[in-house]
């Protein structure tokens, strides 16, 4: 479907903005995924991109409506994996399930059967079953040494399904292998196996702060006591002032006294 030029640019812009945000500040994904598609519901990547936002956010309801949507105008296939992923998040794991045997799956690109594949794991998993779970992770995909855009994550599922499993072991090693494919930090695998391994991190930027508090602080005090030294030394001073102004009024006043006593004795001379 065509657009007039300026709301072309508008929607567009939007979409922009959706791309953008959708990883960091999805709420702000999804707001500018509400104005683009009340500009253009009738454009398939408009309904695709608000299925996304709203997926992003956690509203399994509106997402797995926009996705449906698209699916009608389009008639593709490579959102199934993430509208069976909408029905797990709804709390309907068997209807993900039911959609992991569908047809449909046939019709993915080996990207889209990889996540089909996690989809389904996950949906046994949120049914107890997490032995079938770790056998619907297990393939060529997981255990080829070529590394595809899927391979660190679908690792660190085996792996994670692993260690729920108890089989710490294997789990360990899952994880180093996610590690290995994991390039861009897509996954906290290498933070689960330092814990495995026993390994705490300790947050130096908070250590940081704890030093400058400690610093200010004991820059405070010193100044707190060169303040109430500086008090101490005026006051001492201010006491020596007085007492060398009292020093002098009793010489002046003894100076004084004998004075009239001269005076006195030459008097009672005369």
């Amino acid at each position: 479907m065509s657009l007039p030029k300026t709301l072309a640019e508008d929607v567009a812009r939007n979409l922009v903005m959706v791309a953008k945000l959708i990883d960091d500040e999805p709420e702000e994904a999804y707001a500018y995924s509400r104005i683009a598609l009340r500009l253009a519901s009738r454009v398939a990547a408009v309904r695709e991109a608000a299925g996304f936002a709203a997926y992003a956010t956690q509203r399994y309801t509106e997402a797995l409506a926009e996705f449906r949507a698209t699916r009608r105008m389009t008639g593709t296939v490579e959102l199934w994996p993430v509208m069976a992923d909408c029905e797990r998040g709804l709390g309907r794991p068997e209807r993900a399930m039911a959609m992991a045997g569908e047809p449909e799956v046939q019709k993915l690109d080996k990207a889209g059967q990889v996540e089909m594949r996690l989809v389904a794991a996950g949906a046994r998993r949120d049914m107890g079953q997490i032995d079938a779970a770790i056998v619907t992770l297990q393939g060529p995909e997981l255990g080829s040494s070529s590394v595809q855009p899927w391979t660190a994550r679908l690792r660190y599922a085996y792996a994670d399904a692993l260690l729920t499993a108890g089989r710490e072991d294997e789990a360990r090693e899952w994880f180093a292998k996610s590690v290995e494919a994991d390039k861009d930090g897509s996954t906290d695998a290498s933070d689960r196996l330092a814990e495995l391994d026993g390994v705490e991190f300790v947050d130096a930027l908070d250590g940081d702060e704890d030093e400058v508090v400690q610093v200010v602080e004991a820059v405070e005090d010193d100044t707190q006591a060169e303040d109430t030294a500086t008090e101490d030394d005026e006051d001492d001073d201010q006491d020596d002032e007085s007492v060398e102004e009292s020093s002098v009024a009793a010489e002046e006043a003894v100076k004084a006294e004998a004075d009239v006593e001269g005076e006195r004795a030459a008097d009672d001379k005369g």
